[in-house]
């Protein structure tokens, strides 16, 4: 009870729980929705696809939309215009991708094999796919669009690991952007664990860092 929800045709309003109603003499089963005004909207239950479960963040309460009002057809009108403008700018720019040439990277070397044999784990059948995949990637001269998902410990840093690796054994720089400063200092450690016995710098940043600090890393 109390839930908000999303109508396609009215918006935002309130879940107050399924209702009978008669009808023509013959009782039926509703959900009641309750907008702006105290408003009420009965929705037969064969109608439930137009329903659904508000899914945004927070706890933040809601403004509710106003049956028979405008605000949302010119609300879903905007997105869709939105939607169709930023479809166009991806289609612009995946034309342009495949047209660019990139950074074809060299096939892997021996340090590559070194540094991949120093893994203490075994490698699962997923995450030698997504290795090998990422690899065939940037080894192409198509610049490369591939994005890996995977639960925590499922070895995506690992992954991350011989790609960074495979870029410096370039000449090239690689960068890892982490959402927390504790992630960061944890990858951090980790690829200075792991590159240690190989001639590559390794740096962060993050507000640990000292002005000093960053400007030595930069």
């Amino acid at each position: 009870m109390d839930d908000y929800i999303i109508h396609v045709d009215h918006g935002v309003g309130l879940y107050r729980g399924i209702v009978k109603r008669k009808v023509d003499s013959i009782s039926r089963d509703f959900m009641l929705l309750e907008y702006a005004d105290k408003d009420k909207l009965y929705v037969p239950l064969e109608r439930l696809h137009l329903v659904q479960k508000y899914m945004g963040g927070g706890d933040e309460r809601l403004a509710l939309n106003k049956l028979g009002a405008q605000q949302w057809s010119k609300l879903k009108k905007k997105v869709k215009t939105d939607i169709m403008e930023l479809a166009h700018e991806l289609l612009k720019l995946y034309a342009a991708r495949e047209v660019v040439a990139g950074h074809a990277f060299s096939p892997d070397n021996n340090w590559q094999r070194e540094f991949e044999a120093g893994f203490e784990y075994e490698e699962t059948a997923d995450q030698l796919k997504a290795i090998e995949d990422v690899k065939a990637d940037m080894e192409s001269e198509k610049p490369m669009d591939r994005l890996i998902c995977g639960d925590v410990g499922y070895g995506k840093t690992e992954v991350a690991l011989r790609a960074a690796f495979k870029s410096v054994m370039d000449g090239l720089q690689a960068a890892v952007l982490a959402p927390t400063t504790i992630l960061a200092q944890q990858h951090f450690r980790t690829f200075s664990q792991r590159m240690a016995p190989f001639p590559i710098k390794v740096g962060m940043l993050s507000r640990f860092n000292s002005p000093k600090e960053r400007k030595e890393v930069i």
